[in-house]
């Protein structure tokens, strides 16, 4: 998901989305799913919902929690079935026409979508529309699909969306509601994540098995890569209309973006995470008295690698959990406001100590450059920062928020380049070989990556329309549209 800034061409964001039919409090459940997804997106949210005669669709800016709470909330959006999304940018004004989901009245009856990830192919395909006569009320690349779908010569919804589908490239995730079922869709390489779900007989779409979880659902299912999910009345049904292709599910879901407790083809985020933590230590040991993660999500790397070092863990950095992440701060100003009200050290742990820090990646280096001074200062006595990524050298153009490439600290600074910048007496990071062991137990194949590892390779698993525009200098500079 990414804004469309004539004047910026960065990324910026990460979704979530859910979708459940055949529930009577649908909105209710919708919102629980939603604040279970809530790591995913924490600027904006909303959820669309049918009684059978209406669609009704808030959206609003800020948390699930404070939007949609009170006893009202059924009056406000009744219906049986219903779907949400949360939005996660890091730059730019929030603004109600770019919340979803989005809802039109098309021929065929009301259409509501939302959507994660990001189409390399949006800004070509939205050229196409506006020179056909379309007009776009947002600057969301889903308003994309929506136009694909109303401009369909196809009989049915669920035909339209095939269509509409099968014009788009990238990496997605889908929940759409039409007047008589749940649609769900992930994209053919599997880039973002979606589940099925069952409650009590309602079925269910989430972009993580937690979201499962906190409501009482039964997990079904991943939905397959190019797979299309409809639910109606008379049950679920599954289409694959597009031809098979390699799949590469990203491999930043495991690194930073999924909760820790949900599940990943049928494996564990926690344990993928704790076992980064575990290969880490065995590649790039350090003489040291502690280990302290940088919290939360260094967490369960730093206690793979205290078990496989034999060094104590110990919680040397106190997170304030009343403080967002750092990535969706708009500005980099903000970003480096908010660190200092985020993390606090233990000094009774970092003084005198030699400390090995464990993060889960090194994107800018700036949180980690002051996350350093500040546990420096608080008396170590040495410093060894581990990675439980490998170096991330190029951006993702599927919807993951990350910089520039000239932003990104790997991409422009060799290792000792980065420890010196980072002021630490050792750096380490592991190797996209060691991630694989940690996800799977596999070895990377070089010609067909099992997994979407290009941040790291610079291997794209899909075109990039949009992108390879401005490289032949069609357009003046490279901006994707906001999902």
């Amino acid at each position: 998901m990414l804004i469309w800034d004539h004047d910026d061409d960065k990324l910026r964001e990460e979704c979530g989305v859910f979708g459940v039919f055949g529930h009577p409090e649908a909105a209710v459940i919708t919102a629980l799913g939603l604040h279970a997804l809530q790591h995913r997106g924490q600027e904006a949210c909303g959820i669309a919902a049918f009684d059978g005669k209406l669609f009704h669709n808030e959206r609003h800016t800020g948390l699930v929690g404070d939007a949609f709470t009170g006893k009202d909330l059924l009056k406000r959006l009744p219906g049986s079935w219903a779907i949400g999304h949360n939005r996660y940018p890091t730059q730019g004004t929030p603004a109600i026409r770019n919340i979803q989901p989005i809802f039109a009245d098309l021929d065929c009856g009301g259409f509501a979508v939302a959507h994660n990830g990001n189409l390399t192919n949006s800004r070509s395909l939205r050229r196409q529309l506006v020179d056909k006569g379309a007009i776009f009320q947002s600057t969301m690349d889903t308003e994309v699909i929506l136009h694909l779908i109303s401009r369909s010569d196809k009989a049915r919804i669920t035909e339209r969306f095939v269509d509409a589908l099968g014009q788009i490239e990238g990496g997605y995730a889908l929940v759409a509601l039409s007047e008589n079922m749940l649609i769900g869709a992930r994209d053919p390489v599997g880039l973002r994540p979606l589940v099925l779900g069952d409650l009590d007989g309602a079925s269910i779409l989430a972009s993580e098995t937690c979201a499962l979880d906190l409501i009482g659902a039964k997990f079904v299912r991943e939905v397959e890569p190019g797979e299309i999910i409809v639910v109606t009345k008379d049950g679920v049904e599954s289409l694959t209309p597009f031809q098979r292709r390699s799949t590469a599910p990203c491999l930043f879901e495991f690194v930073y973006f999924a909760r820790p407790d949900s599940m990943i083809q049928g494996k564990s985020v926690y344990e993928v995470r704790r076992r980064m933590g575990e290969r880490l230590a065995q590649d790039t040991p350090a003489d040291a008295d502690v280990i302290v993660p940088v919290p939360d999500s260094g967490v369960p790397a730093a206690l793979g690698f205290a078990e496989a070092s034999g060094i104590p863990f110990q919680l040397g950095i106190i997170r304030n959990h009343y403080v967002g992440r750092t990535f969706i701060e708009p500005t980099q100003t903000d970003r480096q406001n908010s660190i200092s009200k985020k993390h606090a050290p233990n000094r009774a742990v970092l003084k005198d100590k030699r400390v090995v820090l464990v993060d889960d990646s090194i994107v800018r280096g700036n949180t980690s450059k002051r996350i350093v001074r500040m546990v420096r200062e608080a008396g170590a006595k040495e410093i060894h920062f581990r990675s439980a990524s490998p170096p991330i050298r190029f951006p993702d153009y599927y919807g993951i928020d990350m910089p520039s490439e000239q932003e990104l600290m790997a991409s422009r600074m060799s290792l000792e380049e980065m420890r010196n910048e980072l002021e630490v007496d050792s750096l380490g990071f592991l190797s996209v070989d060691g991630l694989y062991w940690a996800v799977g137990d596999v070895k990377r194949d070089p010609n067909t990556p099992q997994y979407a590892d290009h941040c790291f390779t610079g291997d794209y698993p899909t075109r990039l329309i949009d992108r390879r525009y401005d490289e032949v200098g069609r357009d003046a500079q490279l901006s994707f549209l906001d999902d």
